[in-house]
């Protein structure tokens, strides 16, 4: 990561004036975004979820587990993480979504979940951290390679996109091997 040029890539809070321009890039059945994010879920189902995340964020204060990507102070996509089971295992999934296509491809994606894997290890006690994708998404595979993120699970043809089976692929990442991952974790 430290070999991209200077980008002015931030996480921050949800605002409740974000939520407008979040609910068009979501709610969009024609969002290039669903391409690549999950494309073999029904479209209807997809628009159904997004519609109800939508209401969900309208209803409730910002999550520290997910946090806007911003690209000059302009939202442009989202970062999210979940613990796996047992809580306190140690174990988190990170999820990554840039809605603007106009930013992919220019180190955005890669600079969002590098600051994302950096606050997951300050935060919290995290000592494994995984994203999960298909494997029609190679943009995704690279981007988790580049970051260090390497190949831990691949179910073979689990996902149909297009009438065309697909791996699902899992990376994995340890706090060790993080640059300054080091230590055991856990809010500061």
């Amino acid at each position: 990561m430290n070999d991209l040029p200077a980008l002015d890539v931030t996480l921050r809070d949800r605002r409740p004036e974000d939520v407008p321009a979040l609910a068009r890039w979501l709610t969009d059945p024609a969002a290039e975004w669903r391409a690549w994010d999950a494309p073999y879920t029904p479209a209807a189902q997809t628009t159904e979820t997004m519609r109800a995340y939508v209401k969900y964020l309208r209803q409730t204060a910002p999550d520290p587990d997910e946090r806007l990507v911003a690209v000059g102070g302009r939202v442009v996509g989202m970062v999210n993480r979940s613990e796996e089971e047992p809580a306190g295992g140690g174990w988190w999934d990170l999820g990554i979504l840039l809605l603007d296509p106009a930013v992919w491809g220019g180190g955005v994606g890669t600079r969002a979940l590098g600051l994302w894997v950096q606050d997951t290890l300050d935060w919290t006690g995290a000592h494994t951290l995984t994203v999960t994708t298909w494997g029609g998404n190679e943009r995704m595979i690279r981007l988790a390679r580049r970051l260090g993120f390497r190949e831990c699970m691949r179910v073979r043809e689990a996902r149909e996109v297009g009438g065309v089976r697909h791996d699902s692929v899992r990376l994995d990442l340890l706090r060790r091997e993080w640059p300054g991952g080091k230590g055991s974790g856990g809010p500061a």
